[in-house]
């Protein structure tokens, strides 16, 4: 049995939260956001708290719960204060550059990257190695830097390639004469 579905949201300060039926709303100084809430599950908001509940018992209505609470916490969280993803560039000549709505890689091919950057998503370069990716949709923000490491993740020899900034690539040993 899930237990953080027991857990209520806690909705800070300057964020509303509209239950309409089986529909959710959240507002925010970030943005808006709404989700459709599976029909194993019932939603309620009463004094700045978010309720979740299973509408059985089984096991399967209170996953549903656990994952439904755990949606609305991110909602919530994103609305308020957003979501942001670090990643770094190892390599010689490996530089990203922002320009706009468009993130310029030169990650060692014979041609620089141009990745457009998706609505809602903010893309800063703090410096020539470094890549920000900011947002209010947790999942949004983590499928944008999945996206970019995917153009050169790190390989194991040297370690070069795009990475998480908290990622530890395992590096292996050389071949041996």
């Amino acid at each position: 049995m899930s237990r953080i579905a027991k857990a209520p949201v806690k909705v800070p300060s300057g964020v509303e939260v509209k239950v309409t039926g089986q529909d959710v709303a959240v507002k925010g100084p970030k943005g808006v956001m709404g989700w459709s809430v599976h029909n194993t599950v019932s939603v309620g908001v009463e004094d700045g708290l978010v309720r979740v509940k299973p509408n059985g018992d089984r096991p399967e209505h209170w996953a549903m719960a656990g994952t439904t609470r755990a949606l609305i916490n991110n909602m919530v969280t994103g609305v308020s204060t957003g979501f942001e993803r670090k990643l770094t560039l190892v390599g010689v000549g490996y530089r990203a550059q922002a320009k706009g709505k468009v993130l310029n890689l030169a990650l060692g091919f014979s041609h620089p990257i141009d990745y457009p950057v998706p609505e809602g998503i903010e893309i800063e370069t703090p410096a020539a190695t470094e890549i920000v990716v900011r947002g209010a949709d947790k999942q949004r923000v983590g499928q944008v830097a999945a996206e970019i490491r995917g153009f050169r993740p790190p390989e194991p020899y040297k370690g070069k390639g795009v990475r998480y900034a908290d990622e530890y690539v395992v590096r292996k040993e050389a071949k041996k004469k």
